[in-house]
């Protein structure tokens, strides 16, 4: 895993509060980017409103400690963590990030944690805001504020068993033109990978035929010796074929159009050392070569090796405490996930209260002010924003029962408590749930083995099966 420095969101000349942290918050909650919003968290704010809350507490820091730095004033802080590919699910990104946000601000600033699936490592965009909930105080960013950001993040992933950059090399880029990155054109061999694939789809009978639609589509196509060379608009020079490497190499392109190519990129392999079997008649009929029913029947008769020996491995294990030892983890996995998810619930009402206290506090003296006024509408009208934020919070109240407001400090000890719980919980519910998965795939593969027979199974076949 590693993460980037802190950067803070300016407000930028000729920019609002407001429009400077939209931009940030629309970037990060793209729905095509964070599966549809399902992989977006908002601490101690709503992340459908956090722009809104973020401004509110700027002015009301403003306001209460006159303290404004003009275009250079920060609104809030944007920091990055990647995770190596395959190595951790969205979900679980996404929970680590809660964890390195709350660590950083110690649940002194609302933040917003948006997990990424578009690219080909899943990675999380933390958005903090610069000033602490009671709008008292400022976040401290302090010089090597980065390093100290990547060692929590480190300690984090040892935590979670996932890798670190031992010997982390100094970027060189700059994150702050991001937005900008949408834009940017591909590269020329990533436009010729683009075409390349486009070509393919169109079911070139042979690899000339592949050649003359490639060059239809705009491509340059040349020969010097046994290469193939592509060019295309605005490229000096050309690219040869071999050098895009992977699914892209000549040999490739001309077993992809035999439909004998098994593909470079493999799904996200289990930890499991047992895993489940290929229905090869099925993969046949979707369309796989002759190649991939070979590679298939030796990776199934090896798996079912496996299977064999991991019975041997654990005792001679019979089917009757195979079957057992598979339905007491899934119940144990079930278990896990249900406290959990309990957790999740106490930890997304805890923070909402959190929130609603601190909009109470921050609104009081304008909504009193409002009341003096005797509810006049010109005073309304002028201080519509916090007056609704805090009939908004009165009234989330009400539906709770609550008659006196716990102490902020209170309820951040008990998050705290619950988070670290959750923790713990986690740490066991993957590892259980890595051997729930190998033993249902175990099981799964000594009854193909066993057939019909599997309900007749007994010591005696067990070892049989395993001599």
């Amino acid at each position: 895993m590693a993460t980037t420095r802190l950067m803070p969101l300016h407000i930028g000349e000729g920019r609002s509060f407001s429009t400077a942290i939209e931009d940030i918050i629309d970037y990060v909650e793209n729905p095509e980017k964070t599966d549809y919003g399902k992989l977006i968290y908002g601490f101690a704010c709503d992340t459908r409103t956090a722009d809104a809350e973020f401004t509110l507490a700027k002015r009301q820091y403003i306001h209460q400690t006159g303290r404004v730095r003009g275009a250079d004033d920060v609104i809030a802080y944007h920091f990055r963590q990647a995770f190596k590919p395959g190595e951790v699910t969205p979900e679980e990104a996404n929970q680590i990030g809660q964890e390195l946000a709350m660590r950083l601000t110690k649940g002194n600033n609302a933040f917003v944690v948006c997990t990424h699936i578009d690219k080909h490592h899943v990675h999380n965009h933390i958005i903090v805001s610069a000033v602490n909930l009671e709008c008292t105080r400022k976040f401290r960013n302090f010089w090597g504020s980065s390093w100290a950001l990547r060692r929590i993040s480190d300690k984090l992933c040892l935590e979670h068993g996932l890798s670190i950059v031992e010997d982390p090399k100094p970027s060189r880029g700059h994150y702050g033109k991001w937005l900008g990155d949408g834009n940017k054109p591909l590269s020329f061999q990533n436009q010729i990978r683009r075409a390349i694939d486009a070509a393919l789809e169109q079911s070139p009978s042979t690899f000339e035929d592949f050649l003359k639609i490639l060059e239809a589509s705009g491509v340059e196509v040349t020969r010097r010796g046994k290469s193939v060379n592509f060019r295309v608009s605005g490229q000096k020079k050309p690219t040869r074929c071999n050098t895009l490497k992977g699914d892209y190499t000549e040999q490739a392109i001309r077993e992809r159009i035999a439909g004998t190519y098994i593909s470079s990129v493999h799904p996200k392999q289990s930890h499991s050392s047992v895993r489940m079997l290929i229905d090869i008649d099925a993969a046949m009929r979707s369309g796989k070569g002759a190649g991939y029913e070979r590679w298939a029947k030796v990776f199934n008769v090896k798996q079912l090796a496996k299977a064999v020996a991991y019975l041997k491995e654990h005792g001679d294990m019979s089917y009757e405490d195979l079957q057992a030892k598979s339905q007491a983890t899934t119940s144990r996995f079930n278990e896990l996930s249900t406290q959990i998810k309990d957790m999740e619930s106490r930890l997304s009402q805890n923070g909402e209260l959190q929130k609603q206290i601190v909009n109470y506090s921050k609104t009081r003296a304008i909504y009193i002010e409002y009341r003096k006024a005797g509810y006049s509408k010109k005073f309304r009208a002028e201080h519509e924003a916090d007056i609704l934020i805090h009939q908004a919070a009165k009234k989330y109240f009400d539906s709770l029962g609550v008659e006196k407001l716990p102490a902020i400090k209170t309820l951040r000890e008990e998050y705290a408590e619950v988070l670290e719980a959750k923790r713990k919980a986690y740490a066991e519910y993957k590892q259980v749930r890595e051997e729930m998965r190998e033993l249902q795939n175990v099981k799964a593969n000594i009854d193909y083995l066993l057939g019909p027979s599997k309900n007749e199974y007994s010591q005696d076949n067990s070892e049989r099966l395993l001599v």
